[in-house]
């Protein structure tokens, strides 16, 4: 899959998978929807810990003009997140959608990260003369992508004593002439170690960190011609928080820092567009079917060190969470 290949485009990945559900339209769109929330949830809960990442790299906040920018990427792996990568499908739950094999009976089905490759289910009418069989689309994991990336630019400026605020950024991109990606978001950061009487010999540096995250973009695939219809397209949106407590080495060259926080945020993924659904009992034309909303929080911790080489510096840090997240910084700073 082209899309996998581009490895800041986060939203290209997670939605690009949607436009996988087109088949479970002719299940209707109860059923469409239905599906669609427990096979794109995990997926979307990996980018939300994925861009909340990587908001500081030292516990001491800079001095009064002193900047820092960066360029900051993310790999969140899902590798051994067994739990994440299938769901149980009930055909009870369903309208009209059951297994080919083994009817009626509940069975693990692949998530947009998992690989449960070959599930085929169908659909009928109640006279059993018009039936049509499909199969359930795999996720990331079938293609040996066990990660999901993310990545942007990021600045950072002193300002009065102890205060440090941020902003980060990925211009929008369009690639591929059917997708875009675009980020933005803002942070402050507090050392509290600056109120101290002696904290220029204060061994470590202690500060609160909070950092907000938003990712839009939309992904159109009305020209893979899969169901017919019209501006075939995904909207997302993800919007995150970070707050943690930093602590920090204040040493000349190499430091090492550490935080332990919470991490909440949601998304919207919005399927909209034309879509002339054909299955066995009907046919109908769908408008901007239905919206999937995932939300995700819970306590994160991490660990990381930071090179300092004059005005150029290198930072990697380790994020334990439900979606650990390896992150690294290539910085340029002042001060």
């Amino acid at each position: 899959m082209k899309r996998v290949m581009l490895l800041l485009a986060l939203f290209s990945i997670t939605v690009g998978r949607a436009q996988d559900l087109n088949d479970l339209f002719v299940s209707g769109v109860n059923d469409a929807e239905r599906f669609a929330n427990a096979y794109l949830a995990p997926v979307s809960e990996a980018g939300i810990y994925s861009i909340s990442n990587g908001w500081y790299n030292s516990g001491a906040a800079k001095p009064l003009g002193g900047f820092e920018i960066s360029i900051v990427g993310n790999i969140t792996g899902f590798k051994n997140k067994d739990d994440k990568k299938s769901f149980v499908l009930d055909p009870n739950d369903y309208e009209n959608l059951d297994f080919v094999n083994n009817p009626g009976q509940a069975r693990a089905v692949s998530t947009a990260l998992g690989d449960i490759e070959g599930v085929v289910v169908f659909v009928e009418d109640e006279s059993g003369l018009f039936r049509e069989e499909f199969e359930l689309p795999t996720g990331l994991a079938a293609e040996d992508f066990n990660f999901i990336p993310s990545g942007y630019i990021q600045g950072s400026v002193g300002l009065v004593k102890g205060l440090e605020v941020k902003a980060r950024f990925l211009p929008k991109i369009k690639f591929d002439d059917d997708a875009e990606i675009g980020l933005f978001g803002a942070g402050i950061q507090y050392e509290f170690t600056k109120l101290l009487p002696a904290d220029k010999i204060w061994p470590v540096a202690l500060s609160a960190v909070i950092g907000y995250t938003n990712l839009n973009g939309e992904y159109d695939f009305t020209d893979t011609g899969v169901i017919d219809g019209s501006d075939q397209r995904v909207e997302a949106s993800f919007r995150t928080w970070n707050i943690s407590a930093v602590v920090s080495t204040k040493l000349p060259v190499i430091n090492f820092y550490g935080g332990l926080g919470y991490i909440t945020g949601n998304s919207d993924m919005d399927l909209l567009g034309t879509y002339e659904a054909r299955g066995p009992f009907f046919t109908t034309t769908v408008t901007d079917p239905f919206t999937v909303s995932t939300d995700a929080s819970g306590v994160a911790a991490n660990v990381g060190t930071k090179l300092k080489l004059g005005f150029f510096r290198l930072n990697a840090e380790y994020n334990i969470a439900e979606f650990s997240t390896f992150t690294f910084g290539i910085n340029f700073g002042f001060r």
